[in-house]
């Protein structure tokens, strides 16, 4: 028995770039750069001073007295969920509900309600925590958000793997619809790391850039820390077809691995056999794919070891490819990272554009990739695949495609 192939039928997202799914994408293919000093939140003694922040948050409909019960990254998903289900036009009913989940990914938690309630119990001497400090903090929230929000009460669940978790999120909820579990399944990933102790612990890790960041270039420095959430819309594709979806792209496959050899140092085996096993689950091979949207922190460890890796799998075709870092622009939203990059997988294959990696100034001998270097370009683009990997060794690669019925 075949099983079931899987497409994208709705797509919602904001970050530094905008605050809709087609402002993020039109920010990407023009070389927007979402990165600035940071203004929204107090940054204390943080010497680091850039990010890539939402400026002001897009009207929505969401009641104020269930937004006191969420934090930020569960209210960014929340958002992204509600355009991705406007565009899919699927209708959620107590007839299909428990037919439709979401799996919504976060690299840690509600960091926001921990600084409150740090500066408030510890700082300021008040006697308790906010009353719902546990609920908005669970690296689950978010999850469980989109599904109050939207009425889903099918299979709804958090995955938090670091940078990692909105392409486990995607494999997951591809894992549901294939199994039967679900019709629609709404994934994605969701961060709001722009808060002043996690700016602090990350600039303990010497991996923060100072002015800019820099994929692939000689003079790169570090990744720059972002917010954003993006969720995209997955259905079978007998029940999208059924309903007359439009279908923006279909979701091919999926590969993961671990590297299970350091907390934060990467490994090129384990990056390839995440990439491979990926083309292998989506019936792809290397000379199908025409661009690659690379995980491209900006540091000199990564950047590199993931080129090997590229190397590994791809040969001789990769020099072929069009590879870029849209974490150039919308920078490293952490877990929302990937989900963001599906918006740039999804556009380029749709309109044969390839987004750029902004700030490239310098080759790297060791990493010869056709980076498309500082502007858009226009190619044909049949097949993509999206790498995203995290700290503890978690590696999850996806592979989306043009829609051939």
């Amino acid at each position: 028995m075949s099983r079931p192939r899987i497409v994208i039928t709705g797509l919602g997202g904001l970050c530094s770039l905008g605050t809709d799914a087609a402002s993020i994408w039109t920010g990407m293919k023009n070389g927007v750069v979402g990165i600035g000093p940071i203004t929204t939140v107090p940054l204390h003694d943080a010497k680091i001073r850039i990010g890539a922040e939402i400026k002001a948050l897009p009207e929505h409909a969401i009641d104020r007295r269930q937004m006191t019960t969420m934090d930020r990254f569960s209210l960014l998903a929340a958002i992204a969920a509600g355009e991705a289900i406007r565009q899919s036009g699927v209708v959620v009913t107590p007839g299909n509900a428990t037919r439709i989940g979401a799996v919504v990914g976060t690299a840690v938690c509600g960091w926001e309600a921990i600084e409150e309630n740090y500066r408030a119990i510890l700082l300021e001497n008040r006697p308790r925590a906010g009353i719902f400090t546990v609920p908005r903090v669970m690296p689950g929230a978010a999850a469980g958000q989109v599904s109050l929000v939207h009425g889903m009460r099918g299979p709804v669940y958090g995955v938090t793997s670091a940078c990692s978790s909105s392409n486990h999120a995607f494999i997951s909820a591809m894992d549901q619809l294939r199994s039967g579990r679900a019709d629609v399944m709404l994934a994605g990933g969701t961060d709001a790391p722009i808060i002043w102790g996690v700016i602090k612990a990350w600039e303990s890790l010497r991996v923060l850039a100072k002015e800019a960041c820099r994929p692939f270039s000689a003079d790169r420095d570090g990744l720059v820390l972002g917010e954003g959430a993006a969720i995209a819309v997955l259905e079978t594709l007998e029940h999208a077809q059924a309903r007359g979806a439009t279908i923006l792209a279909e979701l091919a496959g999926g590969g993961m691995s671990a590297d299970a050899s350091d907390i934060v140092s990467p490994t090129v085996d384990g990056q390839a056999f995440a990439i491979q096993s990926c083309l292998d689950d989506a019936g792809l091979t290397v000379d199908d794919i025409d661009y690659i949207n690379a995980h491209g922190t900006a540091t000199k460890m990564n950047d590199a070891t993931e080129t090997k890796a590229l190397q590994s799998v791809f040969g001789e075709r990769l020099s072929g490819i069009s590879v870029s870092s849209t974490k150039s622009m919308h920078a490293h939203c952490l877990g929302a990272s990937g989900s963001l990059e599906l918006i740039a997988c999804v556009n380029a294959i749709r309109e044969g554009v390839i987004p750029p990696t902004m700030g490239y100034r310098v080759p790297d001998p060791e990493c010869p990739l056709d980076v498309t270097p500082n502007e858009a370009r226009r190619r044909p683009v049949r097949a993509a695949v999206s790498n995203s990997f995290a700290f503890g060794g978690t590696n999850a690669v996806i592979a989306l495609k043009a829609f051939d019925a």
